[in-house]
């Protein structure tokens, strides 16, 4: 098993930056792939962005891109998610998420967290 727990969540105005991090425990050896994920109030979870365990490979979804910068410490056991120009639509609750592979649309991920709330004022 593999426990994940997010933080970093909070307020920023739109334009700002938020810099979310996930802590992972336990199994980190089924870690291969570490993202992030976010679902905003009654719409579905959407993938946001993912990285393999050599912090090269890595994939965005477009709403995101070049914004967005994911990055892990293996380390630390740790995955980050630096957030720049955010926007009102940015607005979700984040989980983290661990797998053992890694897809472009974050498929195939086994261990989740709770959720780290971000809300973007205009």
């Amino acid at each position: 098993q593999v426990q994940l727990v997010e933080s970093g969540g909070g307020l920023a105005q739109a334009g700002g930056s938020l810099r979310l991090s996930c802590a992972a425990s336990g199994r980190t050896s089924s870690t291969n792939s570490m993202g992030w994920f976010r679902q905003a109030p009654e719409k579905a979870r959407e993938f946001v962005a993912i990285v393999d365990r050599s912090g090269i490979t890595t994939y965005y979804a477009d709403s995101v891109k070049g914004r967005f910068t994911i990055t892990r410490d293996n380390a630390k056991n740790m995955v980050f998610l630096q957030m720049n120009s955010l926007k009102p639509e940015d607005t979700s609750v984040y989980y983290c998420a661990a797998g053992p592979l890694i897809a472009s649309n974050g498929n195939g991920m086994n261990y989740w967290g709770k959720g780290t709330l971000v809300t973007v004022s205009s």
